[in-house]
This record gives C-alpha cells, sequence and structure tokens, in this order.
C-alpha cells in the first residue's frame, strides 16, 4: 500500500498553514488588505444610500387631515369668527379648522350665537357684528355638506339647537322686529294724528261738533244733511262784527291763522 507523502515543511514548520491570522494593526476582525473599492471584501454589492421618491420628496409621515377637535373625517378647511363689542374696545375671535360636520356645526352656532348678544356694544361693533355673522354663513355651508363624521379618537361636539332657536337669536330678533315694526307703526300714527288735528274752517261751512265744548271736535258736514249743527262765520262777517246772540266760538286751531274766533251759529 503506498503511503502518502510527508507535508511539506514551511519556514514555521509543517503545521504553518493551520495557524491562526496574526492580528493586524486595526484587530483581528479587520477585512483583509484585499478590499474593494466601497472598503468591503470583493464580491459584496456596495452600500447605496436611499433615493428621493418619483415627485423628489423623501418618505415622511403623512399630515392628519381629521377634525382638529375629535379627529375624525371627513373635515372641512374653514375659519369661524367672532366679535365682542366692549363700549370702547372690541375683540375679534376666529378658529380655524379643520372640522368635521358636528363639530364645525357646533362650533359655528356657539361662536355666532355669542356674537349675537355681544357684538353690539359699541360704536364701530354695530357695523362689524353684522359682517361677522355674514361672514360665519360660507363656513356653515361647508359643515353641512360633509358627511356624518367617522374614526375620531374621540366622540364629535353635539351641534346643539340651531341658532335661531336659542336664546341669544331671541334676543337679536326682538330688537330687529321692533325696528322692522316701528316705521310703518309710525306713519299710521301720524296718519291717525292727523285726522285728529284740527282743520281749518271756511266762512259758511257747516259743522257738527262730536265732542263737548271744551274739548271740541268739529268735522264739516254738508249743510242740508240732518247732522249739520252749526255755520261757521268770522266775526268780521257777523253783525256788528261780533258774534249774535246765542252763538258759539270755535277753538282758535280751527282758523287758519291759529289766533282767530269763528262764530258758530245753530242751523236748528
Amino acid at each position: 500500500m503506498a503511503t502518502p507523502p510527508p507535508p511539506q515543511a514551511g519556514p514555521y514548520g509543517p503545521y504553518a498553514a493551520l495557524q491562526p491570522q496574526q492580528p493586524g494593526p486595526a484587530g483581528p476582525y479587520a477585512p483583509p488588505q484585499s478590499a474593494g473599492p466601497y472598503g468591503r471584501h470583493a464580491g459584496h454589492a456596495p452600500h447605496v444610500p436611499p433615493q428621493p421618491g418619483p415627485y423628489g420628496s423623501w418618505a415622511a409621515p403623512q399630515p392628519s387631515y381629521g377634525c382638529r377637535l375629535c379627529g375624525a373625517g371627513p373635515a372641512a378647511e374653514a375659519t369661524v369668527r367672532g366679535h365682542q363689542g366692549m363700549i370702547v374696545l372690541m375683540r375679534f375671535l376666529s378658529l380655524r379648522g379643520p372640522f368635521c360636520r358636528d363639530c364645525g356645526l357646533a362650533t359655528y352656532r356657539r361662536m355666532s350665537s355669542d356674537t349675537l348678544w355681544q357684538g353690539w356694544w359699541g360704536p364701530l361693533s354695530l357695523f362689524i357684528t353684522p359682517v361677522t355673522l355674514l361672514l360665519n354663513l360660507g363656513p356653515r355651508a361647508a359643515f353641512r355638506r360633509l358627511a356624518p363624521p367617522t374614526g375620531g379618537h374621540r366622540p364629535p361636539l353635539d351641534p346643539g339647537k340651531p341658532l335661531r332657536r336659542r336664546p341669544a337669536a331671541l334676543f337679536f330678533l326682538v330688537p330687529a322686529l321692533f325696528l322692522l315694526l316701528a316705521i310703518p307703526t309710525l306713519i299710521l300714527i301720524g296718519v291717525l294724528a292727523g285726522d285728529d288735528a284740527p282743520h281749518p274752517l271756511v266762512s259758511g261751512q257747516c259743522v257738527r261738533n262730536e265732542g263737548d265744548w271744551s274739548h271740541q271736535k268739529l268735522l264739516v258736514t254738508d249743510c242740508a244733511s240732518p247732522d249739520a249743527q252749526y255755520r261757521a262765520t268770522r266775526p268780521s262777517l257777523a253783525p256788528g262784527g261780533t258774534c249774535a246772540p246765542g252763538d258759539f266760538l270755535a277753538l282758535p286751531a280751527y282758523s287758519p291763522e291759529g289766533t282767530v274766533l269763528y262764530c258758530l251759529t245753530p242751523l236748528h
């Protein structure tokens, strides 16, 4: 049987090939000198840094578009405003969204209701308050178009009663209705008062008295009518320049000048 040849002796003996590798200047686990151009062993893929996406933006946490109060969606981006008048000073209030449908309506109704009774107390606030209420109609329409809120981290706010059914709305509507009705009421009072005012008499007219003599109410009547009671004459036209015996005197208000007395001669 053939005997295998003995191992060749090297410079460090026959088992030099099995000797452990001596540590280099960087430690026992340092890469060999034959590292590739990227500092790794040959055959390893080079390290490639992450590349931006197709639109040039890095992957980042996406912002939340839910309601700012409850986190539910869908939500609309809107700003609800309020105003407070304080005689000399004033405050401009605002709360910016996004809001879901319920939280948005609750915020709109609360801030508009407060404005209805807090916004009028100042000279400039009388003009700013109506503008503020009109600006809130835009966010209100946006909230009403939204679907019911879902997926929030807390329940949405309760919208509560509509604005027209709240006490603050009544506080505003009562004076508004009063001012609206005041104009025709004053016109009607003026017309009625004008009818009660004494009409100047003309000499020769026939009248009747529907009041007493201290509070005369002389109405011009046809002389042929049975309701006619007196004929009015000027004192200068009466015999002797004075009223005849048995005549009555009309109040000065029934003369064009307001100072002349008319004679009222009974017809019967």
